[in-house]
């Protein structure tokens, strides 16, 4: 018997509400890598479990070629 793991969903209300920590701009979902990314701080905060891990030191650095295809 094979199991797939499927990431929960999060809540799209939560997604209007959250801003980057650093920079205070909005925040654009990747559903496949299941992270929130910061276009103008350039970091990618992780979903752990369905919740957003909105930490800085916890966020990773948006490489050029993965901002140009958020624009």
């Amino acid at each position: 018997m094979t199991t797939s793991k499927t990431e929960p969903e999060i809540d799209r209300k939560l997604l209007e509400l959250l801003v980057c920590p650093q920079s205070k701009s909005k925040l654009h979902y990747d559903k496949e890598k299941q992270e929130l990314l910061s276009k103008r701080a350039k970091l990618a905060y992780p979903i752990r479990d369905g919740v957003p891990i909105m930490l800085t030191d916890e966020a990773r650095n948006i490489s050029d070629d993965e901002l140009a295809k958020l624009k």
